[in-house]
């Protein structure tokens, strides 16, 4: 699963039947310092999430498919939840420590 900013929503004119009355949002991956960044994606929206909201977002078809409860659905990017808040430790991220 992945941590996503909501950057924008998807319109289309045409959608495959697994995604109608669902909508795509364009999500951009969260990352700390020293990570190297992923690009952002499209992901199908399970949550009624908005711009500017945090996400988590399931990554996997198999996963999503069971979540949508479809088996033969073509899903691969699915938002299961909207993050409210999150708190990373300082001290966890502070790699020296961690060699030491």
């Amino acid at each position: 699963m992945i941590l996503a900013k909501v950057i924008g929503t998807v319109v289309t004119t045409i959608s495959h039947p697994d995604l109608k009355n669902r909508r795509l949002l364009a999500v951009q991956p969260l990352y700390l310092a020293g990570e190297k960044p992923d690009g952002d994606f499209i992901a199908l929206d399970n949550t009624h999430a908005g711009v500017g909201d945090t996400v988590l977002v399931l990554r996997e078809g198999n996963g999503t498919r069971q979540v949508m409860n479809n088996p033969d659905g073509c899903v691969n990017s699915l938002i299961v939840g909207i993050i409210d808040s999150l708190y990373i430790d300082p001290d966890e991220m502070d790699t020296d420590k961690k060699k030491r």
